[in-house]
């Protein structure tokens, strides 16, 4: 079953459920919309890894968000974000640990010889498609200049 297929059983099934599924039937909803919208942009039809894409960069919106929601003290923006990214957590490959990126990392950073911060862009490259939809870009980024003494 594809990534799209699933979503489309997922959205039955949180309308069947009525109550208990809404917030999960607004964020499948919403997940269907942007994927579609982008296929209609790029007018292909999207694989796994492109809905991924997609569904990372979702994410990463909600992520934000919450930061900003956060400093605004808006608690219930918050807590409408922090469901909406659980939801979309499912629907994710498993999330790297601090541990195994910084593990990712320092392999890279070894792999291709880079000693300062100006390797930065180099270790970046070669590190996004490994952590991609896996890992948050802020989070990565940080443990590389970290790594690199920056």
């Amino acid at each position: 079953m594809t990534l799209k297929d699933r979503l489309v059983e997922d959205m039955k099934a949180a309308m069947k459920a009525k109550e208990e599924g809404k917030v999960r039937l607004s964020v499948i909803r919403m997940a269907r919309a942007a994927i579609k919208n982008a296929e209609i942009d790029k007018r292909i039809e999207f694989n796994d890894e492109q809905v991924i894409e997609v569904l990372a960069r979702e994410m990463k919106l909600r992520r934000d968000a919450l930061e900003v929601f956060g400093q605004a003290d808006r608690p219930d923006k918050v807590k409408a974000l922090e469901e909406e990214i659980v939801v979309l957590m499912d629907y994710l490959p498993q999330q790297l640990s601090e541990g195994d990126i910084r593990k990712l990392v320092q392999e890279t950073v070894t792999t291709l010889g880079a000693q300062s911060i100006k390797d930065l862009g180099k270790v970046m490259g070669a590190l996004t498609p490994k952590t991609k939809g896996r890992a948050d870009g802020k989070i990565v980024n940080q443990i590389v200049r970290e790594i690199l003494g920056a």
